[in-house]
């Protein structure tokens, strides 16, 4: 008899442990999704919104509206409904990207195919997300062109204030009657970690090319393996962006026109003024206003202008290019800096004039070094054939080279 007057409390006691679990899973995971999206729309390129929201117990709904912060290039509905269970959460929707002012679908409208599908797991306890989209290869054909997508899967997963994505796509063609460029499978690796409010963060990204060729009458071009790495970064000081694109070679009739690799850099973005740029952005884009882009490039213009202070810098780390087909090659490094004192004497909203630009480039200086300069160059600028070293000085806006004014390019 004990026993048994025992089961009811412990049935009842398993069934309020289960609810209470199951609430906060459910509610954990609302909590991590509007946390997410609210740091996605903090970084500043994008308006993030919620529509058709349902949440419960078991099961939760909704639609995610991204759209860039200024024009309507473009827009992407990503609809979810998500099943909530103690330890993890399964969620699947369907993405439905748009473009233009009149909002077409891209499938359905543009491309006779359904909508991608994405699948995701989000666990209750880790906080973690991991998630695919299966991307269904098309055919579409408009008179003389023809696009032929094979297909690719993008993949996502991480924590909250640490994202990584990765995406494959198939083999692509497009073809314009004689002309045609094709890809050959294309690969993105993304990491994305910041702090709250994206106050702080730094972005990886690697971009790799197996093959890209252009073919018309008379030129075919074929580039393998490039790469393109980057690494954005913003702290309390800055705005730093680096860059390195390797080519393994771009061939024109079997030849190497080109190899090489390019590293630079862009640094002493100031990081309050672009944070308050961003957020003035968003507070203009909120309004729902149809403004001229010049007027709101002069509301915008103070906050802009204060993102250089900290005299912003370019540096060409390094240059490392070989043209077997041309006989040149060109191996060096440098840096270019910008003036900030005086700010208030420029303008942005006039860029357009001449004058202006003018006082744009006055506040450029720096110095380039190309070294073992191939005599043809040397030739080419009025310089003696055993000039080893090209040293380019850039003095207020005036490029200098090897101590003489720059020779007119085109003669």
């Amino acid at each position: 008899m004990r026993k048994e007057r025992l089961i009811v409390p412990v049935a009842v006691t398993l069934a309020v442990v289960w609810a209470v679990a199951q609430l906060l899973a459910s509610l954990l995971f609302e909590r991590e999704l509007s946390r997410a999206l609210v740091d996605l729309e903090a970084r500043g390129e994008l308006v993030v919104e919620r529509s058709d929201v349902e949440r419960g117990w078991l099961s939760s709904s909704g639609v995610v509206h991204i759209s860039p912060v200024l024009g309507d290039g473009w827009r992407l509905e990503l609809s979810y409904a998500a099943r909530h269970g103690v330890f993890s959460t399964r969620v699947e929707g369907g993405a439905h990207p748009s473009t233009g002012p009149r909002q077409l679908r891209l499938f359905g409208d543009w491309l006779p195919s359904s909508p991608p599908r994405w699948h995701a797991r989000y666990q209750t306890l880790g906080g973690t997300l991991e998630g695919s989209i299966q991307l269904a290869p098309f055919l579409i054909s408009q008179g003389p062109r023809e696009l032929d997508f094979r297909g690719g899967q993008i993949s996502f997963g991480g924590v909250y204030g640490d994202w990584r994505l990765r995406a494959r796509l198939q083999p692509w063609r497009l073809t314009d009657g004689a002309a045609t460029l094709a890809s050959g499978p294309v690969t993105l690796e993304s990491r994305y970690a910041y702090t709250a409010g994206a106050h702080h963060f730094t972005q990886h990204d690697l971009l790799r090319i197996d093959e890209l060729a252009w073919q018309q009458p008379g030129l075919e071009l074929e580039a393998h393996d490039l790469f393109y790495l980057s690494r954005m970064q913003l702290d309390d000081s800055e705005l730093r962006i680096d860059g390195e694109l390797t080519l393994a070679s771009v061939l024109v009739a079997d030849q190497v026109l080109l190899s090489g690799r390019v590293a630079m850099e862009v640094s002493r973005i100031n990081a309050d003024a672009l944070r308050e740029a961003l957020a003035g952005l968003r507070r203009e884009a909120a309004q729902a206003l149809e403004r001229d882009p010049q007027e709101l490039l002069a509301r915008l213009e103070p906050a802009l202008l204060a993102t250089l202070v900290d005299s912003p810098r370019l540096d060409l780390k390094a240059v490392d290019l070989d043209s077997p087909m041309l006989g040149v090659a060109a191996r060096g490094d440098g840096a270019l800096f910008f003036d900030p004192r005086g700010l208030d004497e420029l303008s942005l909203v006039r860029l357009d004039d001449e004058a202006e630009q003018a006082r744009w480039l006055g506040r450029l200086d720096g110095d380039f070094v190309w070294r073992e300069v191939p005599a043809v160059v040397s030739l080419w600028l009025g310089l003696p054939l055993s000039t080893q070293d090209l040293e380019i000085d850039v003095i207020r806006g005036q490029v200098r080279v090897n101590g003489r004014p720059m020779p007119p390019l085109w003669r």
